[in-house]
Formats: C-alpha cells, sequence, structure tokens
C-alpha cells in the first residue's frame, strides 16, 4: 500500500467514527429535549392546576360571606361549601401527583435524594459541634 492508500483509509475511518458518534450525540439530545419538554408540561399543568385552586377558593369566600349573614347556619355544614372544598382537594391531589413524579424524576438524574444530603449536612454540623463547650463572653 502507498502512501496514498493508507492516507485515504486513514482520513475515512476518521469521517466514519465522526458520524457514528454524531449520530449517537443526536440520539443523547433528542432524548434530554424529550424529558425536558416533558418537565415544562408538568409544570405548566401545576400551574394551571393552582389556578383553578384560586378559582376555587374565590368561590367558596363567596359563599361563606353569604351564609355568614345568617349567624344561626356553620358554613361548614353547607352542602355547596363542601363540594368546593372537596374539588379543590381533588386538584390538590393531582398536584401533588405532578409534583411527586418531578421530584422522582429529579432524584433519579442525580442519583441521590434531597433528603439523604440534609441528613447527611446535619451530620456533619452536630459532628462540628459534638464536644465543643459553647463559648462565653467575658464580662
Amino acid at each position: 500500500m502507498g502512501f496514498w492508500e493508507t492516507l485515504r483509509k486513514d482520513i475515512k475511518k476518521g469521517i466514519d467514527e465522526g458520524l457514528e458518534a454524531f449520530k449517537e450525540g443526536t440520539e443523547v439530545l433528542k432524548h434530554k429535549a424529550g424529558s425536558v419538554t416533558e418537565d415544562i408540561k408538568n409544570k405548566v399543568k401545576a400551574f394551571e392546576l393552582r389556578q383553578k385552586i384560586q378559582v376555587q377558593l374565590t368561590e367558596l369566600g363567596g359563599r361563606v360571606y353569604e351564609i355568614s349573614s345568617d349567624k344561626r347556619k356553620n358554613p361548614m355544614r353547607d352542602e355547596k361549601v363542601e363540594k368546593i372544598v372537596e374539588r379543590i382537594k381533588k386538584v390538590q391531589q393531582q398536584i401533588d401527583k405532578l409534583e411527586k413524579n418531578e421530584t422522582g424524576k429529579a432524584a433519579k438524574k442525580t442519583g441521590t435524594s434531597g433528603r439523604s444530603r440534609k441528613k447527611k449536612t446535619a451530620t456533619r454540623a452536630a459532628g462540628e459541634t459534638a464536644g465543643k463547650a459553647p463559648k462565653r463572653s467575658k464580662e
């Protein structure tokens, strides 16, 4: 094989390897873009659900105000108030579910949960203060 043949094969091999790496990179990028899109969708959904709760709380406040004019009625025993409270609870459960999924995904990405970091920090802080007497001011 001559110099040009070897050079041509090396260049072809380099190009093929580069294309393969590029293909792998685009696959990773597509996957990341999909997960970011899903995260954004979940955040928008949670925001919309919080807006629904605001509307329900406004309705609840109006209803309680109406009932408050009659001193003999307990607002919490009113049928409409109970229905509004139930709707608020259902929406809150949906928000909790979305946030739980979001937190679970974040823990998977980092490999740890926020709780374990807090525990380590608290343990470290306890260890630093253990055995040391508190400083007293000299007066």
